[in-house]
């Protein structure tokens, strides 16, 4: 099975390819396996984010929270949130993934402005967990989980049929979802006057830029104290938002995004292992090979060599 890639933009956001072109609609069912080391890289964009547990279940983690997503399960992950998903014990997921830009939501300023602005821009309102199980706290969560399943596996089926004008549908029936969320409270409706949710967290802003410091110089020789400086902390308290938000030191991050580009270049590029190897940002070939081997079980030689064999 094809790996799942992400285009990382400056600032850790993600390079979303839409549907279709300028309508800003992403839809696709996926399986976590099909992420190499069944993790997604850990990103962000402007787009709201649905996510449907069709079968098993998968860790999500948004800002420093996490949560144990399972069948039935639904999310929405707000916008500019950084987020990923991924396996504890590499158990299989597959889920349905939608992503809509807010400002296609509608085109009318006004109910923008009251129902949709005051979501999106609230940084303290990362995202929105229904919970398809009995006993969850948030009140008819299993309600507005299965009606939420519904109205995202019907966004799905219309682009998986792909009629004439299906983009039109589906924005009809995201309505509808929105205002179902609305209606019951789950989104905040407007914005008190002295509201102060557009107050970034420090740590999430410290995080992202680290973030964005080692996607755009992993090539490079980054050390602890450049990590660190990217996001004006101390090192021990880089180390401590990189546990926090990832549960990652924050060279375990560096390397694991090394091993992702290095793979990424083995199966697509001409480099030889030594250039790849020097292009991810390792100094010694020993190392980097010792390193892939864990992360993908196999030497970069044989991955290249498997990556560049025929399939069925």
């Amino acid at each position: 099975m094809a790996k799942t890639k992400h285009d990382i933009l400056r600032g850790a956001s993600e390079i979303v390819r839409y549907d279709s072109a300028g309508i800003p609609l992403f839809i696709k069912t996926a399986a976590l396996s099909e992420y190499p080391g069944m993790r997604a890289l850990c990103h962000w964009h402007d787009d709201l984010e649905f996510i449907r547990i069709r079968k098993g279940e998968m860790y999500y983690r948004i800002g420093s929270q996490t949560i144990l997503l399972r069948e039935g399960d639904c999310l929405l992950v707000n916008s500019r949130q950084m987020h990923y998903g991924c396996s504890s014990d590499r158990r299989e997921c597959c889920f349905v993934c939608i992503l809509i830009h807010p400002q296609l939501l509608t085109s009318s300023p006004t109910l923008y402005d009251r129902y949709i602005r005051p979501f999106v821009e609230n940084e303290q309102i990362g995202f929105i967990y229904l919970s398809s199980g009995a006993g969850d706290p948030q009140t008819d969560s299993a309600g507005a989980a299965e009606e939420a399943g519904s109205l995202l596996e019907q966004i799905a089926h219309l682009k998986e049929e792909g009629s004439t004008g299906y983009e039109l549908q589906i924005l009809g029936v995201m309505h509808i979802l929105m205002g179902r969320l609305i209606s019951r409270g789950l989104l905040s409706p407007e914005p008190s006057p002295d509201s102060d949710f557009a107050r970034p967290d420090p740590d999430s802003t410290a995080q992202k830029a680290m973030v964005s410091y080692i996607y755009q110089n992993y090539s490079g020789k980054i050390t602890l104290d450049d990590i660190a400086a990217a996001g004006h902390v101390s090192r021990s308290k880089c180390c401590r938002i990189f546990h926090d938000y990832l549960r990652q030191s924050p060279v375990d991050f560096l390397n694991r995004y090394r091993m992702e580009i290095s793979r990424r270049l083995l199966g697509e590029s001409g480099l030889s292992v030594t250039d790849t190897a020097t292009a991810c940002g390792f100094g010694h070939l020993s190392y980097f090979s010792k390193l892939f081997r864990e992360c993908f079980g196999c030497t970069p030689k044989e991955y290249r060599k498997r990556s560049q064999s025929p399939t069925d």
